[in-house]
């Protein structure tokens, strides 16, 4: 709505975005960084859909209308809008103490002390990249702020980053900024948060933990490139709480989730970074956001069959209200799996190949067709006028799949193709579990930046920084 009403008034059209009022602050920082800080606003109380027809036509007639009436009537005021420090500027001089607490006060923290991003400490990190410190990565919504190579090595410096991550933490910076990505729902009210999926030589090299505890904070690489995803999406993208961080509940930042390229050579099988076309003598980041994170655990099972049925079932179980993505913005769906490398040799001893494995469970992973309709239409007010999934396959908002009979017990996938499941090998080599985390459709689609790397890039690594469990 706000995105359509700045197109409107740039056309010299007056007009009234309607906005929830739990939204307001979203709304009109949304605004500012589409370049109109005073976009008129109509307030909508309380929230849509948890109001009756009744109640919410009382609620429009005495708030909304009068609102509209003004926005469309009244020149806004003139907005004001303050300068940005220079991106080599010295805002501050102090303790380490005074440097967290100026940068708490002004909403540059996400609460854990940083590391102040002297002068000295960003220039040893760009020491790690040939790319100029004022190369543009891209432009980073809601704030329309530009990404640049200065400002990631400044959040990296803050995040407790190693200066040798930087070319990691560029080629994230640049999935967020790919509009294929959509950071712009970063701040979505599911509270989905943002995982970085790091493939190829650089795993081992940088010692990320691919191993036991592959997604538990401890590990420096994992845990500080991690935060800085939090700390670039508020200090960069512009998500803060309460304004365009509208998570429900939240969620912490998650640690990064390094493949294991020992145990994927071994079993023949691709990374996730080489099934989306680059070469595994190469180093990527693959940037998802996910809403749920779930174990399936005691895999009990030593040919693939029994397991497959165990791990089919953990994905439809775990998977929830997010099917909803099967069916709107164009089957968006990417739930992921993560074997630990003893489950992946069950399969890959079995015979099956990656691409095996994902057909496989394609053709196990259903649920009946009335389950799929009652998150689309009836619990949920994605779909309105609670479909069949046949009329929505007619209408082609459905993949074919979803439509071969209209009996509501029949069963169907919980995506439409099987290379819509993304499977990931890591974790502790010795254990028989798996997890499984739920993608958000488009808002935080699946994508994947090769990692530029400097010339003779290894020589200046440190000898040791830390063994990975």
């Amino acid at each position: 709505m706000v995105r359509a009403s700045a197109v409107a008034e740039r056309a010299g059209i007056p007009s009234a975005s309607l906005v929830c009022e739990g939204f307001l602050g979203q709304a009109a920082t949304t605004a500012a960084g589409l370049g109109l800080p005073n976009l008129p606003l109509a307030r909508l109380p309380g929230h849509v859909d948890a109001q009756g027809a009744d109640e919410l036509r009382r609620n429009v007639l005495a708030v909304t209308v009068d609102g509209v009436v003004e926005n469309l009537t009244t020149e806004p005021p003139p907005a004001r809008v303050e300068a940005e420090p220079d991106p080599s500027e010295i805002v501050f001089r102090g303790s380490v103490e005074e440097v967290n607490r100026h940068f708490l006060e002004r909403e540059w923290s996400d609460g854990l002390p940083v590391v102040p991003p002297t002068l000295d400490r960003v220039r040893a990190c760009l020491a790690f990249t040939e790319q100029d410190p004022d190369e543009v990565l891209g432009v980073l919504l809601p704030d329309q702020r530009q990404a640049t190579v200065w400002n990631v090595a400044v959040n990296g410096v803050m995040a407790g980053c190693r200066p040798e991550y930087l070319p990691v933490l560029l080629a994230i910076a640049e999935a967020m900024a790919d509009p294929a990505y959509g950071v712009e729902h970063s701040g979505d009210t599911t509270s989905a948060e943002m995982l970085v999926i790091l493939s190829g030589p650089v795993v081992r090299a940088l010692r990320f933990n691919a191993g036991q505890g592959a997604l538990r904070d401890g590990v420096q690489a994992n845990t500080t490139v991690g935060r800085f995803c939090r700390l670039y999406q508020r200090n960069v993208a512009g998500f803060l709480p309460g304004r365009t961080d509208k998570g429900t509940f939240g969620t912490t930042w998650r640690v990064v989730l390094a493949e294991n390229d020992e145990a994927l050579a071994r079993l023949g099988w691709p990374s996730i970074a080489e099934e989306r076309g680059v070469p595994a003598s190469e180093s990527a980041v693959t940037v998802g956001r996910y809403t749920t994170e779930a174990l399936i655990g005691s895999a009990f099972a030593a040919e693939p069959g029994r397991l497959l049925a165990y791990l089919a079932d953990g994905l439809v179980k775990h998977v929830g209200w997010e099917f909803v993505f099967t069916v709107s913005w164009g089957g968006s769906l990417r739930p992921l799996l993560i074997l630990t490398p003893i489950l992946a040799e069950v399969l890959a001893r079995g015979g099956l190949s990656k691409a095996d494995v994902r057909r496989e469970l394609h053709r196990r992973a259903r649920l009946p067709a009335r389950q799929l309709e009652r998150y689309v239409g009836e619990w949920t007010n994605i779909v309105p006028g609670q479909p069949r999934l046949v009329d929505l396959v007619r209408r082609g908002e459905l993949a074919a799949v979803y439509g071969e009979s209209d009996d509501p017990e029949r069963l169907v996938p919980i995506v439409a193709e099987p290379d819509d499941l993304m499977i990931a090998v890591s974790g502790d080599p010795l254990r028989t579990n798996a997890c499984t985390l739920v993608s958000n459709g488009m808002h935080g689609y699946p994508t994947t930046k090769r990692i530029r790397l400097p010339v003779d890039w290894e020589s200046g690594l440190p000898r040791s920084v830390g063994t990975p469990p």
